[in-house]
């Protein structure tokens, strides 16, 4: 992932100095942006791979930033925040966030999951790359998804998630099942479960297809026959 390009987006300079400093060990270039209004112009400037997004900022905050951003690109977006209760509302259909971090924070654990979330949206899925599912349909090369012929928005993660429940349908998944095609230690069974929520509310009229096995996990039916 040498060279890849990280927007910084925090307003305590101690904070952004420790985390540019580590990313940049490990061989990424990186901007900052000590506010909303300079990471949008930012993020349109420099065309980022990732943001790595801190919650409270001065001028938007970075839930506004997000939801701006999405309206626009599914750039991946890495959220950091003071509170873990956040987390329904950092992952929501409404953001779309990739994935979290909750403060006081490891930086290494920081460059871990920017990475896992690199992973995951440029697509390190080995073939096959088409999926039909019932009414569902993934092509991973086109990195599309339609429901009954009709595009969804889905984010770099919610289209790996489908994708790793599309290779086997019917297949019942543990959450560490997931977690492993994911191919992202840094992710719990928490994010997962949001993850699933969301990506249930976004599939739309195919949404019954994506089905909770109580006492197990979930799987994606042909059908639909939602167990929630």
């Amino acid at each position: 992932m040498a060279g890849e390009r990280v927007l910084i987006v925090e307003d305590e300079a101690r904070i952004a100095d420790v985390l540019e400093r580590y990313l940049r060990a490990e061989g990424f270039r990186t901007e900052r942006a000590a506010d909303g209004k300079r990471a949008l112009e930012f993020w349109r400037a420099v065309q980022p791979d990732l943001i790595l997004m801190d919650l409270m900022i001065p001028e938007l905050d970075g839930l506004e930033v997000t939801k701006r951003i999405r309206r626009e690109s599914e750039v991946p977006i890495l959220m950091v925040t003071a509170r873990a209760e956040d987390v329904d509302r950092l992952l929501g259909l409404e953001l779309g966030a990739d994935d979290y971090i909750v403060k006081p924070f490891n930086p290494r654990e920081v460059v871990a999951r920017v990475k896992a979330v690199l992973r995951r949206s440029k697509g390190q899925v080995r073939t096959p790359q088409h999926y039909q599912v019932g009414g569902l349909e993934i092509d991973l090369e086109a990195f599309q998804a339609r429901c009954r012929g009709e595009p969804l928005s889905l984010t770099p993660t919610q289209l790996r998630l489908l994708a790793a429940l599309a290779a086997h349908p019917g297949k019942a998944f543990t959450r560490n099942e997931i977690m492993d095609a994911l191919g992202d230690s840094g992710v719990d069974e928490r994010t997962i479960n949001v993850h699933i929520k969301n990506l249930r509310e976004r599939l739309g009229a195919c949404g019954e297809q994506l089905e909770t096995v109580r006492g197990v996990g979930y799987r994606l039916s042909g059908m639909g026959s939602n167990a929630d």
